[in-house]
């Protein structure tokens, strides 16, 4: 066979990943199908995961067919269930029938999935983590209004208060009045077990939530945990119990599980320590990247969080530098030193602020109107055109959300 950039998923960053390596294959004058660029996932398109917590769920997706054609990638339809790097050989999954690929080098880019610790009843709640599960909520809550009038059917309970829960959250009663109606008593509560909202985004942003989440009438729960949860509600350690006919779980992720099966060291969430050309420590042919990759934004210490923020770059650069490893070219190794947040807060507006102790820069309204531009344009693949496509995937381009 000829050689083959094999690249295990279609997110953010193996979206990036596959054109980043078709760049840099480009440049060196291999874009001649001596050097195969191969993506495997369930569907040629990109699912656009931080917009879950909003409405028309469904719709949060974008083709890549016309961009992976016209850059020259392959693209597989399948699952992935296990890599041999004895082998260099993957095998995938589509519809019941298992085929084996080989393998050059592998970009593992398989993402995250939703934490579901051992919680009697967790199987009752929604969640936002991947488009159909934010499509089964946001049928649900249309559905709610067919029900009697309770209190359980207006309260909604967000389980987690870092940043899915959150956005969710401030999300949530407007979209209770839309399906209830605007004079309905609506209840929205988050519980968290930490002692405060937002723990994992410091005290920066904080009064800004608090602000928000008091105008829109979002109650908090905090030093509490939810020990059981049922068709009608939750119930906390402490003993309290909320009725609520719709508990959402939003409490953190884990990477892909398909990461156990390189024999690499993992940080606490599964994700493969990476050296700075992303390259899995201990394995010359193997590249992690995005929610899978435990990399180094910087040189004082910081990592890498499981965001599209740096999804996109770590995939960029670990395009370049698998493509840039096999043909013996000089890799560009990955930096993304500028650290910023956008937070939604619904109708309330929004919270933005720069560097890792999180200072606030804007808030309300006007973070509102940068928070849409990220969500409506800045985190969509690029135009299908081939130039366009690859110059987007420059890993010098960064973009900070």
């Amino acid at each position: 066979m000829s050689e083959r950039i094999l690249i295990i998923g279609a997110g953010f960053a193996g979206m990036w990943s596959a054109l980043g390596a078709m760049r840099v294959l480009d440049q060196q004058g291999k874009a001649d199908g001596s050097v195969e660029v191969t993506v495997i996932a369930p569907q040629p398109e990109l699912h656009i995961r931080p917009r879950l917590y909003e409405k028309h769920a469904s719709k949060m997706r974008a083709p890549l067919s016309e961009i992976f054609a016209n850059a020259n990638v392959r693209f597989i339809k399948g699952y992935a269930t296990a890599i041999s790097t004895a082998s260099n050989t993957v095998t995938y999954s589509d519809e019941g029938r298992e085929s084996t690929i080989g393998y050059t080098k592998l970009v593992l880019a398989t993402g995250s999935v939703l934490f579901r610790p051992d919680i009697p009843g967790l199987a009752h709640a929604f969640n936002v983590d991947q488009v159909a599960d934010a499509a089964e909520l946001e049928e649900h809550i249309s559905n709610l209004g067919r029900l009697p009038e309770s209190r359980s059917r207006n309260t909604v309970i967000v389980a987690g208060g870092g940043f899915t829960g959150i956005e969710t959250a401030a999300e949530m009663p407007h979209r209770l009045r839309a399906a209830l109606g605007k004079d309905a008593d609506i209840r929205v509560v988050v519980v968290e077990r930490n002692d405060a909202i937002g723990p994992d985004l410091g005290p920066g942003p904080r009064p800004v939530i608090e602000q928000a989440f008091r105008e829109l009438g979002v109650e908090t729960r905090l030093g509490a945990a939810i020990v059981d949860i049922d068709d009608n509600g939750v119930t906390l350690a402490s003993g309290e119990r909320i009725d609520a006919a719709t508990v959402i779980w939003t409490a953190g992720a884990r990477a892909n599980p398909i990461t156990k099966q390189i024999d690499a060291e993992k940080d606490a969430f599964g994700r493969l320590h990476v050296d700075r050309n992303l390259k899995v420590i201990g394995h010359p042919n193997v590249y992690a990247t995005g929610d899978v990759a435990y990399a180094a934004t910087d040189d004082v210490g910081n990592r890498t969080m499981m965001s599209c923020q740096h999804a996109q770059n770590l995939g960029r650069s670990a395009g370049h530098n698998v493509a840039a490893d096999l043909l013996g070219v000089p890799p560009i190794p990955y930096s993304q030193e500028k650290y910023v947040t956008c937070l939604d807060l619904g109708p309330w507006g929004a919270v933005y602020t720069e560097g890792w102790d999180r200072q606030v820069k804007l808030s309300g309204a006007e973070a509102k109107k940068l928070k849409t531009k990220i969500n409506t344009e800045w985190i969509y693949p690029p135009s299908a055109d081939r130039a366009a496509a690859l110059a987007a995937a420059d890993p010098l381009r960064i973009v900070v959300a």
